[in-house]
């Protein structure tokens, strides 16, 4: 069996305020990559129920960390699609990333 390893490091402050967040992947050689936020969503097998880590960087600005909910949901639409090909349940979260961007666009900072 194949195995692969995801790594994430997170530097912080004094105060556990995310600095820095780094990531690599076995798969994807020894190369670090880093990131302004992570979301983590995992199912728990025995509580039958998500388990999740979010964590941005200070330096996140307020819109992306906007987008990168929007996208997180859009993403989880793109899963649900090959996963169960619900496509009621896809619609009505692509039609939310829709709304949630134009309002985004238009409350511009």
């Amino acid at each position: 069996m194949k195995k692969s390893e995801i790594y994430f490091s997170i530097a912080l402050d004094e105060n556990n305020v995310p600095e820095a967040i780094s990531w690599r992947a076995t798969d994807a050689g020894e190369k670090i990559h880093f990131a302004k936020a992570i979301n983590i969503a995992l199912w728990d097998r025995e509580q039958a129920g998500t388990m999740k880590i979010d964590l941005w960087t200070k330096d996140m600005p307020v819109n992306e960390m906007k987008y990168f909910c929007i996208d997180t949901i859009g993403s989880m639409a793109e899963s649900l699609k090959t996963a169960t090909n619900d496509d009621v349940m896809v619609n009505k979260m692509r039609a939310l990333c829709e709304e949630l961007s134009k309002h985004v666009q238009e409350n511009a900072e």
